[in-house]
């Protein structure tokens, strides 16, 4: 299940891109965030220096595929590989010593955004034109998006991480509230989280083709969205799935192609869709052109479900709970 821990370290990574430095790693992202919650509590503010952190980094790996996109997608996927259950083992308890990076004291300005999308930010995961049939194929697309995360600097774990594939949402939040898609780029191939996240949040700011990257002023107006997606299970039929449980993932063959796509579990619901519609729009976000009601006299459908809980946070906690680490590592000094 993401956690609010695995929004704030890709909040990190991005701003430590932007800021060129060293950005903390997913060990103490998560070791700070539960020390910040119980910073209150009696005898909450102990020590900054934990005995189970570590600062070492490794690169993250890198995957093959393309996405296929249309303009008007409301959101961005990257499928490759096998899709299967995911393992959940813990992760690694690093060695002990800890180097806070420090950062700048970013500005509060006014949130801007390069973005010129009028896209609502439910929709969370678009197309694709991966055979759902074929896990080893490679997709095609009509559109120039990068087919693998970017690299990013983890700690090298002495156990295995947990892995699963994953998906990684920006979006802009206005003063009154509304959101806005700024950037939405995923994985169906298992990852291990600390490269995962990293390599994705960089991969979602700065590569999806349908906005401008990210820079330094937008990040007051941020706002991240983690999904890690688990038990996928083929459908008997398309509508062989469940409203606000199960996400989406069809291919059909259509004029000779093959074609597919994919809605994480939140879109439907939060788009008001039957099921019915649901499918019919993922059809024409891979490319489909046919009459609403032919839906059903595609060539070869089929489809997936697969279930995902998301969680995300606001620059304002990111930004308060940076501060904090800082004060505090000031404060043991």
């Amino acid at each position: 299940m993401a956690t609010i821990a695995h929004s704030l370290f890709c909040f990190d990574v991005l701003v430590a891109s932007l800021e060129k430095r060293e950005h903390l790693t997913l060990p103490q992202v998560q070791h700070f965030w539960a020390r910040y919650q119980s910073k209150d509590e009696p005898g909450g503010r102990a020590t900054l220096q934990p005995d189970h952190l570590d600062n070492s980094d490794h690169a993250a790996s890198q995957e093959d595929g393309d996405d296929a996109l249309s303009d008007s997608d409301p959101g961005l996927e990257e499928l490759s590989g096998d899709e299967g259950e995911p393992p959940a083992e813990g992760p690694a308890d690093p060695p002990s010593t800890l180097q806070i990076p420090s950062i700048s004291r970013l500005q509060a300005a006014s949130p801007s955004s390069a973005s010129t999308s009028s896209i609502p930010s439910s929709i969370s995961a678009s197309s694709s034109r991966q055979a759902l049939d074929d896990p080893s194929s490679k997709t095609s697309s009509n559109t120039s998006v990068f087919s693998f995360g970017r690299s990013s600097q983890q700690p090298s774990p002495t156990l295995k991480e947990e892995q699963y594939p994953l998906f990684v949402t920006w979006n802009t939040v206005s003063g009154r509230g509304h959101k806005s898609l700024r950037g939405c780029i995923g994985t169906f191939e298992s990852q291990e989280l600390s490269a995962g996240l990293s390599s994705y949040a960089l991969t979602a700011a700065f590569d999806d083709t349908r906005f401008a990257p990210i820079e330094l002023g937008e990040l007051p107006s941020l706002a991240v969205h983690i999904t890690l997606l688990h038990t996928f299970t083929p459908c008997a039929h398309p509508l062989d799935w469940s409203l606000g449980t199960h996400g989406l993932r069809i291919s059909f063959t259509y004029h000779g192609r093959r074609m597919g796509a994919t809605y994480l579990p939140d879109v439907a619901v939060e788009q008001g869709w039957t099921k019915e519609e649901t499918v019919v729009s993922l059809m024409r976000k891979a490319g489909w052109s046919g009459r609403s009601r032919d839906w059903r006299n595609v060539a070869d459908m089929r489809a997936i479900r697969y279930e995902g809980k998301g969680e995300g946070c606001g620059w304002s906690i990111w930004r308060e709970w940076r501060a904090w680490i800082d004060q505090d590592s000031e404060n043991k000094k």
